[in-house]
C-alpha cells in the first residue's frame, strides 16, 4: 500500500437546505510532509466532534482504487482526491482485507483501525448529491477511520505496513455489511457484531451502535 495523497480542510461554509452549515468534508491535496497529532492532521479541523473527529476519528483513509468506480456510476470524469473527505488516499487500502485493530505503519506515524466510515448528509454535499450517502452505504467500500497509536509525519508517497495484526481478524467490511445489509442471516449477523463488540480498539461510536442493536 501507498499514499497516493495527503488531504486537509479548514472549515467552510455552505448552504444547505436555506440553512449555512459549517463542514470541513472539502479537503484538498497538500504537498509535502504533513504532521499527524493525536486528534487529526496539520492543516486539517472537524466541525461537528460528535459525529467526526476525536480520538477513534482522528484520521480517515480512503482507496484510491475506489475512484475508478465512483467516476463510472456517477458518470464524472473527474473526482479530485480527496473529496471523499479522506485525510489519506491510499492505493490497495482494502476494507475487505483490513481489520478492527489491525495497526498500519504510514510515514512516522502508526495508525489503528477503530470503524467503517457511517457516511452524513455532508457527503452529498461534496458532491452535489442527496442521494450519495445511500448509495455510498449501497457499495460498502466505506473507507476506514483511524486512532493515532504513534504521531509523526506523513507525506504522498509513503509506503503502508502492516504494523502489527489484530487477532480477531474482523475485517471492516464485514463489520460494516453485518450492521447494513439486510440480506444477511440474523443470526450471522449478530454474531459478528457480538464479536466486534470484544475488539478493544472498536470505536465509541460503534460499541453503542452495536450495543443498541443487539439490545
Amino acid at each position: 500500500m501507498i499514499v497516493r495523497s495527503v488531504n486537509v480542510s479548514l472549515p467552510k461554509q455552505v448552504q444547505h437546505k436555506n440553512k449555512t452549515v459549517s463542514t470541513g468534508i472539502f479537503k484538498q491535496p497538500v504537498s509535502g510532509r504533513v504532521a499527524v497529532n493525536q486528534f487529526n492532521l496539520a492543516g486539517d479541523q472537524q466541525v461537528d466532534l460528535v459525529n467526526h473527529g476525536g480520538e477513534h476519528k482522528a484520521v480517515y483513509g480512503f482507496a484510491s482504487g475506489h475512484y475508478t468506480f465512483w467516476q463510472k456510476k456517477l458518470g464524472q470524469a473527474e473526482i479530485h482526491y480527496g473529496q471523499f473527505g479522506e485525510n489519506l488516499t491510499i492505493d490497495g487500502l482494502d476494507e475487505n482485507l483490513l481489520c478492527i485493530g489491525d495497526q498500519l505503519q504510514v510515514g512516522e506515524s502508526v495508525l489503528e483501525i477503530t470503524q467503517p466510515r457511517v457516511p452524513c448528509f455532508k457527503l452529498g454535499l461534496a458532491f452535489g448529491r442527496e442521494d450519495m450517502p445511500h448509495l455510498f452505504v449501497e457499495n460498502a467500500a466505506t473507507g476506514i477511520y483511524f486512532r493515532v497509536i504513534e504521531t509523526g509525519s506523513i507525506a504522498s508517497g509513503n509506503d503502508v505496513k502492516l504494523h502489527q495484526a489484530h487477532p480477531t481478524k474482523l475485517s471492516v467490511q464485514r463489520l460494516f455489511k453485518a450492521y447494513f445489509d439486510n440480506s444477511l442471516p440474523e443470526t450471522d449477523k449478530k454474531a459478528v457484531m457480538q464479536q466486534a463488540l470484544e475488539i478493544d480498539a472498536l470505536s465509541i461510536e460503534w460499541r453503542e451502535k452495536l450495543e443498541t442493536r443487539l439490545g
